[in-house]
């Protein structure tokens, strides 16, 4: 079965952990997606 055995418990933690770190920068660049695109309409017109 994945993730059992050696380090499995370590490597599902490490994931969850990396997971998490990445949760801040992902809303930050969906945010900053969003902003541009509203930009980039407002100085078409």
């Amino acid at each position: 079965m994945p993730g059992s055995g050696r380090g499995g418990r370590r490597r599902r933690e490490e994931l969850a952990r990396l997971r998490r770190e990445n949760l801040v920068p992902r809303q930050e660049r969906e945010i900053l997606v969003k902003a541009a695109a509203f930009f980039a309409k407002e100085t078409t017109r």
